[in-house]
């Protein structure tokens, strides 16, 4: 082979060099995106192609509720049937204490019942601590569950607050997570339908609930996920197991009865997704969170918001910053 030939072949391998070396970073990142979306959808579950097909994902047909789309109570009635066990409007307040309320909601002919009555709300449970031996011996003996739990309530609450002095800055939480699917949304133009959908009691607290239901459903039970939830709902308003709202309660604007009994009902979609994913992935109370594994099971998530909200969302990445620090803090605990 003469020199000339030699020189030809040495161009030729430099030039496939630098075409090798110049293509995007972003190609790279297509191909992470792909072996992600493929680990996500090779499981015993339908894809989500053929959950489209019929009508439900993961066994789920509701589709959630967001807050933001309802102006009030009545409005929120033409779609949740609220029905209280008693008139309690004729009753004393001592006797609204063991209030219940019925809700059901039917959507896609799938139909969730869901009972609440009154009870211990998750303010008393934090503050019983402070007060004095008698009414902390009281509180146990009337409250032995809640006692027996109090480890996985404990965890549970550490992972609804941000706490920077043990976790260290830009600790994570439930809604982070929640905080981060709402920055995934890449169809604004389908998922936005008015100013307040892209705020707290829009995406947000739907992706919330459902996301940190399904999380603590798999990790511990479908009946710790309903504790945790009517825990926090009677603190925000004891009066949704009764009925008996105020004229500001009512056309409250941050915390309305209608924005409390959508959560009671996205928190049961939440269980229901994550009862299928605990399956799924062999989920128990002793499992190592993996940003993997924790990125997965986010991204499953996600793909019944995609079905159910009819929008496109951006993958969670076990490299992503937020995926890491809950993974992490949850491992902690």
């Amino acid at each position: 082979m003469n020199k000339k030939a030699l020189s030809i072949i040495s161009l030729l391998i430099l030039l496939g060099i630098t075409i090798l070396l110049s293509i995007n970073s972003n190609w790279l990142t297509q191909i992470n995106d792909n072996v992600i979306s493929k680990f996500n959808s090779s499981t015993i579950f339908h894809k989500q192609k053929e959950t489209h097909e019929e009508g439900s994902i993961f066994g789920v047909k509701n589709k959630p509720l967001i807050s933001s789309r309802f102006r009030n109570l009545s409005q929120l009635h033409e779609f949740v049937t609220i029905r209280y066990q008693k008139d309690y409007s004729k009753l004393d307040s001592i006797e609204c204490l063991n209030s219940v309320v019925h809700l059901s909601y039917r959507s896609n002919e799938e139909l969730i019942n869901r009972s609440m009555s009154g009870g211990v709300s998750q303010d008393v449970v934090l503050e019983i601590k402070n007060t004095s031996f008698i009414n902390r011996l009281e509180f146990v003996l009337a409250n032995l569950s809640l006692v027996r739990q109090r480890k996985e309530l404990e965890k549970t609450y550490i992972l609804s607050r941000r706490r920077p002095f043990i976790f260290g800055p830009n600790d994570v939480t439930f809604y982070d997570l929640a905080l981060t699917c709402l920055y995934h949304i890449n169809t604004p133009t389908l998922a936005f339908k008015n100013v307040r959908d892209s705020s707290d009691k829009g995406y947000i607290n739907t992706f919330n609930h459902i996301t940190a239901q399904a999380i603590i459903t798999a990790i511990y039970s479908e009946d710790f996920a309903d504790l945790i939830g009517d825990l926090h709902e009677r603190s925000n308003m004891p009066e949704i197991t009764s009925g008996r709202f105020t004229v500001k309660q009512l056309g409250d604007s941050i915390n309305s009865p209608q924005d409390n009994y959508i959560d009671i009902i996205n928190n049961e979609i939440g269980q229901k997704i994550g009862l299928q994913l605990k399956k799924k992935y062999k989920l128990s109370k002793n499992t190592l969170l993996t940003p993997i594994l924790l990125a997965a099971f986010l991204n499953d998530i996600q793909s019944y918001y995609m079905w159910s909200l009819e929008i496109g969302l951006d993958i969670f990445r076990p490299t992503d910053d937020v995926v890491i620090k809950f993974a992490n803090k949850f491992n902690s605990l």
